[in-house]
């Protein structure tokens, strides 16, 4: 009989003293740059995704008390485990995550014309997808904004490579800024791990990067953090749009 054996998944990563050590000087530079912007862009959005990194700044702006308002997308396909964090968040924080949804008949009416499944026939529907129900809320929600934040890295994959701390977001004419643009994963989870912040459940599933349920899946250790998002794509097609 054969046996297969069940893969060894991703998993959080494990922090050296070395590591640690870094933590002070990375915290007080985040702390410096998220000053600056709020002095600079009161009321400022940033839109996180719930995921690790954009925890952490929202640790870092609520530690502080800073005037940038904080932003998530509920985009109606979302994991039980990642909804069950917002609550946890405002908890936590005593504050009121804003979440921006999606128009519930553009959603109904995409998935009439194409299915449920829609976004696995081409790269076109899944991202007519993501303008739906990921996209157009962001729109939304920066509508009135002088400036978002985010928490891309640029190490988290090919696509974000060429990242800076500050840009210009020439479709929405604002500047936009990336305030651990520079941190590796270990400085990421060394930061949660520290300052105790609440994560989504899954990354103890094997999921390092979680988007929406249809389009994530857990990835292999030793496999690029972002591989389970999409996974069906080239990796050069591996971004909703968000950040175009």
């Amino acid at each position: 009989m054969t046996s297969f054996l069940r893969p060894i998944l991703w998993s959080i990563p494990k922090i050296t003293a070395e590591e640690r050590q870094r933590l002070p000087a990375l915290t007080a530079e985040l702390e410096g740059r998220l000053k600056n912007i709020a002095e600079r862009f009161p009321q400022a959005v940033f839109a996180s995704s719930l995921a690790v990194e954009d925890m952490v700044i929202t640790d870092a702006i609520c530690r502080l008390k800073l005037p940038i308002r904080i932003i998530t997308l509920d985009t109606g396909k979302l994991n039980p485990e990642t909804e069950a964090l917002i609550a946890a968040t405002n908890a936590r924080y005593q504050t009121r995550l804003e979440v921006y949804r999606p128009i519930e008949a553009d959603a109904q009416a995409f998935e009439r014309q194409f299915g449920a499944t829609a976004m696995y026939e081409s790269v076109e529907l899944r991202r007519q997808c993501c303008r739906i129900r990921k996209i157009e809320p962001l729109d939304r929600a920066l509508g009135n904004a002088p400036a978002w934040l985010t928490g891309q890295r640029r190490s988290q994959s090919d696509t974000r490579s060429g990242l800076d701390f500050e840009e210009h977001d020439s479709g929405r004419n604002i500047a936009k800024f990336n305030p651990i643009f520079d941190w590796e994963e270990a400085d990421v989870w060394a930061y949660a791990q520290e300052h105790d912040v609440p994560l989504n459940d899954l990354y103890r599933q094997g999921y390092p990067s979680i988007g929406c349920e249809p389009c994530t899946r857990p990835v292999k250790e030793g496999e690029n953090i972002r591989a389970g998002r999409w996974w069906w794509e080239s990796r050069d097609s591996k971004e909703c749009g968000l950040h175009k």
